[in-house]
């Protein structure tokens, strides 16, 4: 299918266009100012990049740096780009909203909080009714909330490796190093280690830590009867592109049945990316609450959280002692529910084409890498989910973040990444983040990218 045929799928830049922004200062003068005043040097740390780099300009798929130089972008904020940087549909429902007058109202409610809602439930298999927050953290963290409230129990199961935020509970072995996973028992739990300073000790005593792909240490964990929920991303898409073994997710879903406990999906990176359902409605395995983030408006600032109706009731429960309180003044923010309403009303009417392009331009990429590798001889591994694709400096696919952690070269993936990153193609250089195609690209600038990357290969030992 030809190129003009999906031109009004993303948006595509022509030319090289330059940032449009005159920056009066150098990359170490701009870094070092922003040092004395934000606290770790940047607003988000999970941001920090080494060497570090001025971003100025983002539009579809393309990056521009402080100093004029142009990147091709599969990094996309951390995947939520599905349409592109500022796709034009997208920034004409926020911009009409915003003139409408409807930029914030703060009370009652609004038509539009009423068409997104009914949008997802019909969208996604799991969704019977919805709230909206400000990001996938906050997401999360009233997911947890709510499994809590309903299953009068404490305990929280998360995924060695998987990232479900950066609040307290969840904050707990997001990779822990090759020197500790090689000491950890397969169809036990991980020892708990925080990732972050300033958690209450107690919180320790509701977490438990188990493998992905290990049904035998979920079933040990959950059959003691004190676990509120297990949550995971279906597919572990913090460390690349880790799928679910055959039967894995069906399993979790019987073990959580027998057991009384919450099945929640993670699904703030799959959501969207490689369906309109979420990867629940790929997978078949409904589980019994979701989040989602800001994929749902193409980056813009939104979460969900949402599910079977009578676990949601408790956001209202008639009883003030077992009610779920959620409050947030900007969630449901009408800017915000404008772009994920342009964006979910455009998958339900182009779905089919939608995903059949951006399977193509996966397709084309994953192809050429393995012919890129291949001649170079080296030992890497690419793996692909729809428009999610990482490369693994090992010799089979992986399937935990032990295998990855054990196996993979993480030295020679961030070598790498930097050098793709020199040539004009922006991975996010830290080992193992998946990389994202958008509706922005073109098969150009896939071929492009093959090329680069052949070239980088060439030059690295």
């Amino acid at each position: 299918m030809g190129e003009a045929h999906f031109s009004n799928l993303g948006s595509v830049p022509t030319g090289n266009q330059q940032s449009g922004v005159k920056m009066t200062q150098s990359v170490t003068e701009t870094v070092n100012r922003q040092s004395q005043f934000i606290a770790g040097g940047t607003m988000s740390t999970n941001r920090a990049i080494t060497p570090p780099r001025v971003f100025v300009r983002a539009m579809g798929a393309y990056l521009w740096d402080a100093e004029g130089k142009k990147y091709i972008d599969y990094h996309a904020g951390f995947a939520p780009y599905l349409f592109g940087h500022g796709d034009p549909e997208v920034d004409e429902a926020v911009v009409k909203a915003i003139r409408s007058g409807a930029s914030l109202i703060g009370a009652g409610t609004t038509p539009w909080e009423a068409e997104i809602s009914e949008l997802l439930c019909d969208a996604v298999p799991g969704l019977e009714q919805i709230q909206l927050t400000n990001s996938g953290s906050e997401a999360v963290s009233y997911a947890l909330r709510l499994a809590r409230a309903a299953t009068g129990r404490d305990v929280v199961v998360l995924m060695q490796g998987g990232y479900n935020g950066w609040a307290d509970y969840v904050s707990y072995n997001l990779m822990d190093p090759a020197s500790i996973v090689a000491e950890h028992e397969p169809g036990t739990e991980y020892k708990l280690r925080p990732f972050t300073s300033g958690i209450p000790g107690v919180i320790s005593e509701t977490v438990r830590v188990v493998e992905f792909n290990d049904l035998e240490a979920a079933e040990r964990v959950l059959s003691r009867g004190d676990v509120a929920a297990i949550i995971l991303e279906p597919i572990l898409q913090n460390i690349g592109v880790v799928k679910p073994l055959p039967g894995y997710l069906e399993g979790l879903r019987a073990i959580c049945d027998r057991t009384g406990t919450m099945l929640i999906f993670d699904e703030v990176k799959t959501g969207f990316r490689h369906a309109l359902g979420g990867y629940q409605a790929i997978s078949g395995v409904i589980p019994d609450l979701s989040t989602f983030g800001k994929a749902i408006a193409n980056g813009y600032p939104m979460g969900v959280v949402g599910g079977k109706r009578e676990i949601m009731a408790f956001c209202a429960h008639p009883d003030p002692e077992r009610r779920v309180v959620i409050a947030g003044t900007y969630n449901g923010h009408p800017v915000n529910v404008a772009a994920a309403t342009a964006v979910l009303k455009r998958l339900k009417s182009r779905e089919a084409e939608i995903y059949e392009r951006l399977e193509k331009l996966g397709s084309r990429l994953e192809t050429g890498l393995r012919e890129v590798f291949s001649r170079r001889n080296y030992p890497a591994t690419i793996v692909r989910q729809g428009s999610a694709i990482a490369v693994y400096f090992m010799d089979h696919v992986p399937t935990s973040w032990r295998d990855v952690a054990m196996n993979h070269d993480s030295d020679r993936d961030v070598s790498y990444r930097r050098a793709m990153i020199d040539a004009g193609v922006f991975h996010f250089p830290v080992a193992t983040k998946q990389s994202s195609i958008s509706l922005a690209h073109s098969e150009e600038d896939i071929d492009r990218t093959i090329e680069i990357t052949s070239d980088v290969l060439n030059r690295l030992n």
